[in-house]
């Protein structure tokens, strides 16, 4: 079984790095800590030439018009591409725009896309609405289906396979060295939600052409900003993302930027801390006879802990419950109800504790591998003190006994 060392190793090592990256460069009359702030649309120049000169320098994060990008946010762009060991990001508006803008980028009327079954909801409406009246047809593969079952999925206009590790609600590790080989033989792009993994697992060491990012989560931190990031690691690709990105006017507020980059400074000690709480959190949970799965991917019978082990330096904080099978539906919500350290709400990565029912919202077309069918919900866990959440989450258990 993993350690609680384990599973914050990667975490730690980032604090170094996230103090020191995105910051003034230090001058002889001396510099602020953190970067300014910079709001605005308009970009004056003081000729022409110079403007025209700026224009043409799209690709190069450099401040043309507010609509192309603020300083801050080339600032945090590049801090993001560091973390995910890309050349190059975009910022976008939403965790979401980070899943919609690479697909409208990269996919045109009459290809082909395979998404995991695992993927993140409005993902997956957005396959089904917007890309299917664009022509584009979607195919959904098991999460952690084998290279064979992935070879014959694959068409000949299969040009994007997309991956999500840990996969949403259901927590399944897949292999994306793997996919990568298979994409890249039919001639596809593997696209990877790395949201879970932002610093704790190496996109394109494993083969991934394009990394995406919700900044709402781990990186703001704090539960107040929307955002997302597209990370690339060729110039082609790059030139493709950036253009699509300009073309539909896709970027975060000066503000968002500046308060992500902020929330990046103490990231390492938070998932550290996070991390650490939720592994624990997620072993006592195991031993409660109400409890059938801990879907966390650090723990032995969590779909793809092996890959896990493999490929990742550290966990997050967020995981899966499933009750026994002889819990209702509704015993369920109101033990929920009965929490008082967890707030109820969507989003995670953030300072404080959630918990969200997540049976009933799963939707698949292949069935969920090896889980119990019991009533499930999905745990955050914050930065409250590991004594506080378990005795809450014990009273809670006392509930399901003794429903009010």
């Amino acid at each position: 079984m993993a350690s609680e060392f384990q599973v914050s190793e990667g975490w730690e090592k980032l604090s170094s790095a996230l103090t020191r990256q995105g910051r003034p460069a230090q001058r002889e009359e001396g510099s602020p800590v953190n970067l300014p702030l910079t709001r605005g649309s308009t970009v004056l120049f003081p000729s022409l030439d110079a403007m025209n000169k700026q224009g043409h320098r799209r690709y190069d994060h450099e401040y043309i018009y507010g609509a192309m990008g603020t300083p801050v946010q080339h600032e945090l762009e590049k801090v993001i591409a560091s973390l995910e060991g890309g050349t190059d990001c975009q910022i976008v508006s939403s965790g979401l725009a980070a899943c919609t803008t690479p697909l409208l980028a990269f996919l045109k009327t009459g290809d082909h896309c395979l998404l995991p079954d695992s993927v993140y909801g409005p993902t997956r409406r957005f396959a089904e609405t917007l890309l299917k009246r664009f022509g584009v047809t979607t195919t959904y593969y098991p999460p952690c289906a084998n290279a064979e079952t992935l070879q014959g999925l694959m068409q000949p206009n299969t040009r994007v396979l997309f991956a999500e590790s840990p996969g949403s609600h259901t927590f399944e590790v897949q292999d994306i060295s793997m996919l990568a080989t298979i994409a890249h033989a039919g001639q596809a792009k593997l696209m990877l939600d790395n949201t879970w993994g932002l610093g704790i697992f190496s996109p394109f060491k494993h083969g991934v052409d394009i990394s995406i990012q919700a900044l709402t989560k781990y990186p703001s931190g704090h539960s107040d900003v929307i955002a997302g990031a597209v990370t690339v690691n060729t110039e082609e690709d790059w030139h493709i993302l950036r253009d699509a990105a300009i073309q539909l006017g896709q970027l975060a507020s000066p503000d968002d930027c500046w308060l992500t980059l902020r929330g990046l400074r103490t990231m390492g000690v938070r998932l550290a801390q996070q991390s650490r709480v939720a592994f624990q959190i997620a072993q006592w949970l195991k031993t409660r006879p109400e409890v059938a799965r801990v879907l966390h991917p650090a723990l032995p019978d969590c779909p793809g802990h092996e890959i896990w082990k493999r490929d990742f330096t550290g966990a997050g904080s967020l995981f899966g419950v499933v009750l026994s099978s002889d819990i209702s539906q509704s015993a369920m919500e109101t033990m929920v109800n009965s929490l008082k350290m967890f707030g109820i709400g969507a989003s995670w990565g953030g300072y404080e504790s959630l918990v969200l029912p997540t049976s009933g919202g799963i939707i698949r077309k292949h069935p969920v591998a090896d889980t119990p069918q019991g009533p499930s919900f999905r745990l955050q866990i914050g930065l409250e003190s590991p004594t506080d959440l378990q005795d809450d989450l014990a009273q809670a258990f006392e509930v399901l006994k003794n429903p009010r």
